[in-house]
């Protein structure tokens, strides 16, 4: 599991109030209970105050993962 993965998982485990979700690279809004767009704005709001970066609209448009989610997070914090 990636550093940026390890920091995503209580993050999630807060959004979704459930700490006992596990996410994986492959997890997304049709295997996390909950995750409708609500949650997905509030989860996404999370990660940037988190992390310290922003996700342009194009970026998040294209996420169908949290794996692609992380990649994205790697190239932002590199930069």
């Amino acid at each position: 599991m990636s550093d940026i993965l390890k920091k995503l998982q209580p993050i999630f485990q807060d959004i979704f109030e459930d700490d006992e979700l596990l996410i994986t690279a492959e997890s997304n809004a049709a295997t996390v209970e909950d995750w409708d767009s609500l949650a997905h704005i509030t989860l996404i709001f999370a990660i940037e105050q988190e992390f310290e970066i922003k996700f342009a609209l194009g970026e998040l448009e294209a996420m169908k993962n949290v794996g692609d989610m992380v990649e994205l997070m790697q190239t932002k914090l590199s930069e």
